[in-house]
């Protein structure tokens, strides 16, 4: 059976579809994936949650400004007018158009380090995740398997010299002492390496070259270090039939006519094949097989970090209209055991610490034997207790999901985990509250399959774990960069909120008209907010735990900074305002010097929004050239705007002589003061925590 998505590398041959679309077995896992509705990105939660409150703030306040305008007698017109400009004055129209350029930067930053994106939220959803189930082989290690042990049943133990793809090296008996007494069987063992093995390796312009399995690659190397070819084996004993590694079956076979004889060779994990089997070959002669002592051998490699392969032949007799299968494969010899090891990429370790100090946890998914997956997982430091390490089969015979859930509450390494098993895993995770990224939804770009990599809303091009924390450092710089924009809007529109409400409630005229408004927005808030969104990260990104899945964008200290920024930017306004009417200038005159003010205020308070702890004054400004040119040139647009008399005419402006324009920007400083003390204030009580 050729199943839909495996590729054919070379050859000729004639198949009968028998079945297409979701009723293959690619398509069931594609079903299972697909079918089931996706969370809803963290980031789309908590906007709709931000803007179902704006729209409820902007309501209510309209509704009462209105009340105290009519019960002071004022015009239906002038009320329309109000509700109109408060309207514009609180509601942040620039927020699309700069969440989108804030989720674009964090997508070009997240492809230089190796991170592809296909859906724009997603850039903020990485960096929301609390957890991260990573497969191992590629992703932990760098996915050169090398053959290092061979173990026989009686005892003998033989070391590999060589490393990676290349065949150089020796099969040792100890430090530089070869193995002749051991040649016959390590022959034998060999023979069935290279003969159950749909791989290639073979020299091409001076240079070893391959193709296949990283397993069928690596037996082939460790077969050629002992002198046994495949294609010479084949051709010395001629493939019958054969039974391909699957996954699930967890063993493969091949039948071969040797010596006029058939004769089936068979590798695959030990627990699959110790059923098979009934003797073990020894330099004096077969002597029966004890079961305990060859799994307590497996045991003893696993633990020490190699993934172990079982060998075994035997002879099988077959007619020509069989198919070979696991019932033919019986009364076998265990030949040994092969132990291979995939380095850990030198990077995966601090990577893994990174998340730790994130406040992210991290669990492994491999089909490997548990002891093989506790070693790497304690190498990275991702276990702590055995009890951690669960098994596929720990997973079936849970038989409800409240008995899952306990499971992956505290397990962080599952072994010999079935493809089907990780969406369970994954789903139980979000069930106990996770945000969950994991390698397979986060697809691999070399090693990950069509269904990983089309369901999947980011792919790794690297294969690399340090890559996804790259991902997770960029994607919460995006949501940092998404909350300063959020802060500079709706901080500016309370502030005009504050300003109108005072001018209502002392009744005076309105401080600025809706066009000026529209002109304030557009000028000041549509440059700065979109120059905001380019802000780079601030460096401790890593360094606190993941956003609780619960918590609104508008946390406490947002709130704390939109109600001091729009009071002391509102108050300030109003003052100057009310000055100005009061000293006899024109009602156009004071808003002319209002409005000046307030692009003044918002030049000066997009440097506060940088970094809701840190000083404006510890921000290089060239860090982000974009907002510094930006906001000169909002206020050289503004200025412009003066002295253009069509501009001028519509927005009701004119120019100010520079002493004006000097002691304006005095007082718009007033904001950049009161923020640095509430900065002070909110590191003393974070050091007192």
């Amino acid at each position: 059976m050729g199943f839909a998505g495996t590729l054919v590398n070379r050859g000729r041959g004639r198949g009968v579809v028998a079945a297409t679309a979701l009723s293959t077995e690619l398509g069931a896992i594609a079903a299972a994936v697909l079918t089931k509705p996706p969370a809803k990105a963290p980031l789309l939660v908590r906007m709709e949650q931000f803007t179902q409150r704006v729209a409820i703030i902007v309501g209510v306040a309209a509704l009462l400004m209105a009340a105290v305008a009519l019960s002071q007698g004022m015009p239906l017109e002038e009320i329309f007018f109000l509700a109109v400009a408060l309207a514009v004055s609180v509601i942040p129209e620039g927020l699309p158009v700069a969440l989108t350029v804030a989720l674009a930067v964090g997508m070009r930053r997240m492809v230089k380090r190796h991170v592809i994106i296909r859906r724009l939220v997603a850039v903020e959803g990485l960096g929301s995740c609390t957890f991260i189930a990573t497969d191992k082989t590629g992703t932990l290690t760098v996915n050169q398997l090398t053959a290092k042990q061979l173990l026989f049943p009686h005892g003998e133990q033989l070391q590999i010299t060589g490393e990676g793809m290349s065949p150089e090296g020796e099969i040792l008996s100890g430090p530089g002492e070869p193995a002749p007494h051991l040649n016959d069987m390590v022959e034998s063992l060999c023979q069935t390496a290279v003969l159950a093995n749909e791989g290639f390796l073979g020299r091409r312009d001076h240079a070893w070259t391959h193709h296949g399995d990283a397993v069928d690659v690596a037996l082939l190397v460790l077969a050629h270090k002992a002198g046994v070819v495949k294609a010479e084996t084949e051709n010395s004993y001629p493939p019958i039939k054969s039974i391909p590694y699957e996954s699930e079956q967890g063993f493969s076979a091949n039948l071969n006519r040797v010596d006029g004889n058939q004769q089936a060779f068979v590798k695959g994990a030990l627990e699959r094949l110790l059923p098979m089997c009934d003797r073990i070959p020894t330099p004096s002669g077969p002597e029966p097989l004890l079961i305990e002592q060859a799994t307590q051998q497996a045991q003893a490699l696993a633990e020490q970090g190699y993934r172990v392969l079982a060998f075994a032949k035997g002879d099988v007799q077959l007619s020509e209209n069989e198919v070979l299968s696991r019932e033919h494969l019986t009364g076998l010899t265990l030949i040994g055991l092969v132990g291979m090891i995939d380095p850990l990429r030198p990077e995966a370790k601090a990577a893994v610490a990174d998340c730790h100090k994130a406040g992210i946890e991290v669990a492994m998914v491999t089909g490997d034997h548990p002891a093989t997956a506790a070693t790497i997982a304690r190498e990275l430091d991702l276990i702590e207790r055995p009890q951690q390490v669960v098994t596929g089969n720990q997973l079936k015979q849970a038989e409800t999901t409240e008995a899952i859930d306990r499971i992956t509450r505290d397990a962080r390494v599952y072994a010999r985990v079935e493809p089907q098993q990780k969406l369970e895993i994954v789903q139980s995770l979000q069930r106990n509250g996770h945000f969950v990224a994991v390698s397979g939804g986060v697809a691999m770009g070399e090693c990950g399959t069509d269904v990983a990599r089309e369901t999947a809303e980011l792919i790794i091009t690297d294969d690399n774990f340090a890559s996804i924390v790259a991902g997770v450092e960029e994607g919460r710089i995006a949501y940092a960069n998404v909350r300063k924009v959020i802060f500079l809007l709706i901080s500016t529109g309370a502030a005009e909120l504050v300003l109108f409400t005072l001018a209502l409630l002392t009744g005076l005229p309105l401080p600025l008209l809706a066009v000026q408004l529209l002109w304030l927005n557009l000028v000041t808030n549509g440059i700065q907010d979109v120059a905001l969104a380019f802000e780079p990260g601030e460096g401790h990104e890593l360094k606190h735990p993941p956003r609780d899945p619960k918590e609104s964008i508008f946390n406490r200290i947002m709130i704390e900074r939109v109600v001091v920024s729009a009071l002391i930017i509102g108050i300030a306004a109003f003052i100057i305002f009310q000055m100005l009417i009061s000293q006899g200038y024109t009602v156009d005159e004071a808003r002319n010097g209002t409005l000046l003010l307030m692009v003044l205020f918002e030049n000066i308070h997009v440097f506060n929004c940088r970094s809701e702890t840190r000083s404006a004054f510890t921000h290089n400004p060239l860090r982000n050239p974009i907002l510094l040119f930006g906001t000169l040139a909002a206020q050289l647009i503004h200025i412009g705007a003066m002295y253009t008399p069509w501009i001028s005419d519509v927005l009701g402006i004119q120019p100010v002589s520079p002493w004006n324009w000097f002691q304006l920007l005095l007082v718009a400083l007033s904001v950049l003061i009161a923020m640095e003390l509430q900065k002070i204030y909110l590191r003393r009580l974070s050091d007192k925590q």
